[in-house]
């Protein structure tokens, strides 16, 4: 299963794969800002001869045509960075652009797909079939994938695969289980209309600042008492919004938060109670209350087959050992949209080393990864494509 020339260009290239890494750490781009990283990328394939073309506005789809007929597989690694300060300035590659930086480890992505490109192309004749490579724009804003997917990212494939570096685990080991891995993740706005005045005569008026403080403080039920708890979902509140002077009676109140949950059915509950609890406590002080309920990412369910041949690859690649059982995560992933379309799972590869001080959290100003996880994402991604084509 596993192709021992692809292994050794994986090894070959680590320093390349190291320097691409920290070249794109150091020069981040935000969400559909991508130019340049996209220019690097088409230059990149361009040079080894591989097929492409440019996405809109920015990313890349591109295609390693195999020397015999069989499937298409598709490999994503996501390109943008977060509008995030690095704290961590006295790395040797640090952001060049103030408050930009590559905190979620998409720079990496980036890096370990085209050199697993590399690998998988000076070996395409061997292949019994394509891969599809997706550097894909805008996951941090849930838009990337969507658009790829619309410009016929996935058209005639048969399976896809993604990789996430995460912090969170050892470096190098990896975990891709069956079944659901990250959550749906919604956005949603309440606003509530009151009646403001004077704050000396409260009689005269309806708070809104009184009745938005009233649903954040009763909305949680929603979770606890109204869904099944073997169902996890989580209902967070993280912005209100609310009065305009010390003295004045507030009309408007405008609450912003998130839902994630892995259950259709759960979600759809949680956006109808949302609802109705917010109608409900406006009602209860004299307000109303418009809501306003957007999904975004789906839930990340890998195949079963799929995340099991990703298994069986890396125990066969790194060694029995390198499996690591992470639980199911409540962040949230564009990859899903992919999966809306065909099979496929999206495994993830540990950075988290003490000694190198790269256990921060994604997002984290501190946020940095292992390099020594790159060549195992690398790999992974190239045999992976391997292994399925020839399964």
């Amino acid at each position: 299963m596993i192709h021992q020339k692809i292994k050794e260009a994986i090894s070959k290239y680590n320093e390349e794969l190291t320097a691409l890494r920290r070249k794109f750490h150091s020069e981040p781009e935000l969400s559909w800002e991508e130019e340049n990283t996209t220019k690097f990328v088409c230059e990149y394939l361009h040079n080894l001869g591989i097929s492409y073309r440019r996405a809109k506005p920015t990313g890349v789809i591109a295609e390693i045509k195999g020397g015999k007929p069989g499937k298409t597989v598709a490999l994503r690694g996501d390109m943008d960075a977060l509008s995030v300060e690095q704290l961590n300035k006295d790395l040797p590659y640090a952001s060049k652009e103030d408050g930009k930086m590559h905190a979620c480890g998409h720079d990496a992505h980036t890096a370990m797909l085209l050199i697993a490109a590399k690998a998988l192309n000076e070996n395409r004749e061997e292949l019994p079939g394509n891969v599809r490579l997706l550097f894909q724009p805008a996951e941090e804003v849930a838009e990337g994938a969507k658009a790829l997917v619309s410009q016929g990212a996935v058209k005639g494939v048969d399976n896809v695969f993604g990789i996430h570096i995460w912090s969170q685990m050892p470096t190098q080991k990896v975990s891709c289980n069956p079944g659901p891995s990250f959550a749906s993740a919604d956005l949603f706005t309440v606003t509530f209309k009151g009646r403001g005045g004077h704050g000396a005569m409260p009689q005269d008026c309806v708070d809104a600042a009184i009745v938005a403080s009233a649903f954040v403080m009763n909305v949680q039920p929603v979770i606890s008492r109204t869904i099944d708890p073997q169902h996890p979902a989580v209902l967070t509140v993280g912005k209100m919004t609310v009065g305009t002077r010390f003295n004045v009676i507030a009309e408007n109140a405008v609450i912003e938060g998130t839902v994630r949950c892995f259950d259709p059915g759960t979600r759809d509950h949680i956006e109808e109670q949302l609802t109705h609890y917010a109608e409900q406590v406006a009602a209860l002080y004299g307000a109303t209350a418009t809501v306003e309920y957007t999904r975004g990412t789906q839930a990340v369910i890998n195949d079963e087959s799929s995340a099991k041949l990703v298994q069986k690859v890396a125990a066969e690649a790194f060694g029995e050992d390198v499996l690591y059982n992470e639980k199911p995560t409540m962040g949230g992933e564009d990859f899903s949209f992919y999966l809306d379309e065909v099979p496929g799972s999206f495994a993830l590869v540990g950075s988290g080393n003490p000694e190198k001080d790269t256990e921060w959290a994604h997002h984290h100003g501190r946020f940095n990864i292992d390099e020594d996880a790159l060549a195992v994402g690398a790999e992974l991604y190239a045999q992976y494509a391997w292994a399925y084509l020839n399964s």
